[in-house]
């Protein structure tokens, strides 16, 4: 499975290590993201990401300082499902009961440690279906 990673200035050493956790876990990695920790704009890094996602090219993980622009800017599309996750268990359910295809996560309020468990956790749980299937196909507005 491919994964899309995608960042602002915001994510540092946070994406650092999850480009790492990533690599060393034999991903597939498309960056869209920045290594600098000069300002950007997050859709400019958003937009491919959600791009690939939407047109059915893996799964997504974007980083930015709190996580709400990435996952506003993404969640743009229509078959992007994009989740904010602090903790584990809302990574875990994110992907079990809302088919999230791209992870957000909040840089300047998450410790890296619990980051890395989010991403195990989004990456690792299969949709569940069922009585979920049927609320993920009311999200779309089109």
């Amino acid at each position: 499975m491919r994964i899309h990673l995608g960042n602002d200035h915001a994510a540092g050493a946070l994406r650092a290590a999850v480009l790492a956790w990533l690599e060393q876990r034999g991903a597939d990695i498309q960056d869209h993201g920045t290594e600098g920790d000069g300002s950007v704009d997050y859709p400019d890094h958003v937009h491919p990401l959600a791009q690939a996602v939407a047109a059915g090219d893996g799964l997504g993980i974007l980083i930015c300082g709190s996580a709400n622009g990435v996952a506003m800017t993404a969640n743009k599309y229509d078959t992007v499902r994009a989740a904010i996750a602090w903790r584990p268990d809302i990574a875990r359910l994110a992907r079990e009961h809302n088919n999230a295809n791209v992870l957000c996560l909040p840089a300047r309020f998450i410790a890296i440690a619990d980051a890395l468990d989010c991403v195990a956790a989004f990456l690792d749980t299969p949709f569940e279906g069922g009585r979920h299937q049927r609320r993920v196909e009311k999200i779309a507005c089109s």
